[in-house]
């Protein structure tokens, strides 16, 4: 078996690593760089331009050029260029096959064996995505691994001691956040969240929106539907930021940018640090939710943390780093290289995964990697309610199972509805996917039983299956790229759940209690109907008039509006009947 590569194929620009020598090392782009831009080009004769080359053209030919395809990743957003629909699985797949070919010329070897890092906060569509885009490129992918956690791994075998670390990641387009606790050949994530529409990219814009506000306010020109000069805008936008992240100023010069009614419109514009640091104020105070939320799940103080480690490109940012450092109490620590670690430590786990020990541990102990899921899993039962088989965080691989029972007489097919989010109640959530268990046999509700399981694997990618014990029918589903759940929407699903957390649990509640009166309605009209005959008239009218009471408030609860004083209602009406079928 030939040797493993690790990729960390990043928003702005992707890394590759193997190991040489029992170390990681840096694979060289073709133009001899660490890294290569996460660009691809198609020319108007037909090339296809990879990495630097296409970056080099973006301002002549911005319509064919893309970049930043991971914030598409697990998405049905797709491009046709010349006729042709490529999706962001295939442009990927574009962008891992230089990569491939890279070390291949590095290694003077074939190369077909990969483990590719995913931002944590990527879900399981966008973990098979990536997955897809390596094999379209030629790679047997290994393993999918978290970024911050592959960070971990290169820094933690370094640093035999125990301790827990924070792994702070701020990349091209995504914002990622994770404790991890590192021991003696453990490296176990305790918790994570992030931000999959946050990165360096925002910054650029940020830049990119003032160079346009100034020319518009002097100029009285509006550049932002004139593609090729905000090809050179956003380009100059971003090395402006990396001038900013060591100087106090720089200088934006554009000549010949656009024509104007006077005649060609030239910029030449100063930029400085604290007017930066204005500009995206509040894209650094985002990364401040996620980081306490981590902290939170994970059941410590920042006052527990051993080490805070910078990853990715955008953690060079002094403004990034002073809230860094306002945040846990701590100097972050610059023991690893912020665009090349996530690669070494994919480079590492794939030596381990051939069967060769650590590097760098100096223990020879076996790896054990924990890594867990960003959000839960969960599938939809009675009254809209998003019951959990999986809890965010929880440790992967896992398998859990739970029974179920159908809620209709001689029901013969159950649908199972597989959700992912925070959110008590199902139609808040993000659906990933739908099958139907057919075949169960004829019985009155709540006697069939249907088991069944979530079974995430070490990529943590989903497979779903249902079973009914008594006839042992079974169907599942894997979670694929056809269900799409997106950046924004895995952004919105944890805002959402802190925001209206007091209206999730009213409407939780409310739909538990609708449920439990609904039974009991029909147990004692059941009971009226065997009954009746022998029961007292009495007590046989006082059952009638309090069931009909009961479906009365049961009608009334509408889940999306309920109100305290409806639920409170619902619960006297219930507590009625049930006396009055116990007399």
């Amino acid at each position: 078996m030939g040797k493993v590569i690790g990729i960390d194929l990043g928003t702005t620009n992707s890394c590759v690593s193997v190991i040489e020598n029992g170390e990681p090392v840096i694979i060289p782009g073709n133009s001899g760089a660490s890294t290569t831009p996460s660009i691809v080009a198609f020319t108007k004769n037909g090339e296809r331009l990879i990495g630097e080359a296409a970056g080099r053209q973006a301002v002549t030919n911005p319509e064919r050029t893309i970049s930043s395809i991971k914030r598409h990743m697990g998405t049905e957003w797709s491009i046709r260029i010349d006729g042709k629909e490529y999706k962001p699985q295939t442009i990927s797949a574009m962008i891992l096959m230089q990569l491939k070919k890279d070390a291949e010329s590095f290694l003077n070897d074939s190369v077909t064996d990969a483990v590719i890092t995913v931002p944590a906060y990527f879900n399981d569509i966008q973990r098979q995505a990536t997955k897809d885009a390596g094999r379209i490129a030629g790679l047997n992918v290994l393993r999918i691994i978290n970024e911050p956690t592959s960070a971990a791994l290169s820094y933690g075998l370094d640093h035999g001691e125990p301790q827990k670390v924070m792994v702070y990641d701020l990349g091209g387009g995504t914002f990622d956040v994770s404790i991890i606790e590192i021991g003696d050949g453990v490296i176990e994530v305790l918790a994570t969240a992030g931000d999959n529409n946050l990165g360096g990219d925002d910054f650029n814009r940020r830049i990119s929106e003032w160079i346009v506000g100034e020319v518009r306010r002097e100029q009285g020109i509006d550049l932002s539907k004139d593609f090729a000069a905000m090809a050179r805008i956003t380009e100059a936008a971003e090395q402006a930021k990396k001038v900013l992240s060591t100087g106090d100023t720089a200088k934006i010069e554009l000549p010949y940018l656009t024509q104007g009614k006077n005649g060609m419109v030239h910029l030449d514009k100063m930029l400085t640090r604290s007017r930066f640091e204005e500009l995206v104020q509040d894209l650094v105070e985002r990364t401040a939710v996620p980081v306490r939320s981590a902290l939170r799940d994970a059941g410590i103080a920042s006052s527990a943390l051993s080490r805070v480690l910078l990853v990715g490109g955008s953690t060079r940012i002094p403004c990034v780093q002073k809230k860094v450092r306002e945040l846990t109490g701590k100097e972050p620590s610059r023991n690893i290289n912020p665009d090349e670690c996530v690669a070494k430590g994919a480079a590492i786990l794939g030596n381990t995964l051939l069967g060769n020990a650590p590097v760098l541990s100096g223990s020879g102990q076996d790896l054990i990697l924990l890594d867990v899921i960003p959000l839960s899993l969960s599938i939809e039962t009675v009254g809209g309610v998003a019951t959990k088989l999986v809890e965010r965080n929880s440790t992967v691989p896992t398998r859990y199972s739970q029974v179920f029972s159908t809620t209709a007489p001689f029901q013969r097919e159950v649908l199972i509805h597989v959700l992912q989010g925070e959110r008590p109640m199902a139609k808040d959530n993000k659906t990933i996917g739908k099958f139907k268990l057919k075949g169960i046999k004829r019985a009155m509700s709540g006697v069939p039983q249907i088991e069944v399981t979530f079974d995430l694997d070490a990529n943590g990618i989903l497979k779903v299956s249902a079973k009914d014990l008594d006839t042992g029918k079974e169907q599942s589903i894997t979670i694929t790229a056809n269900e799409r759940m997106s950046d924004d929407e895995i952004e919105k699903a944890i805002r959402d759940a802190q925001e209206y957390s007091g209206s999730d649990q009213l409407r939780r509640e409310a739909a538990e209690l609708k449920n439990d009166a609904q039974s009991l309605v029909v147990q004692m009209e059941q009971t009226i109907k065997d009954k009746g005959k022998e029961m007292d008239k009495v007590k046989k009218k006082q059952l009638k008039a309090d069931c009909a009471a009961l479906q009365k408030q049961i009608s009334k609860i509408k889940l999306d509006k309920v109100t305290q004083e409806e639920i409170d209602s619902l619960r006297e009406a219930k507590e009625q009947l049930e006396q009055s079928g116990a007399m």
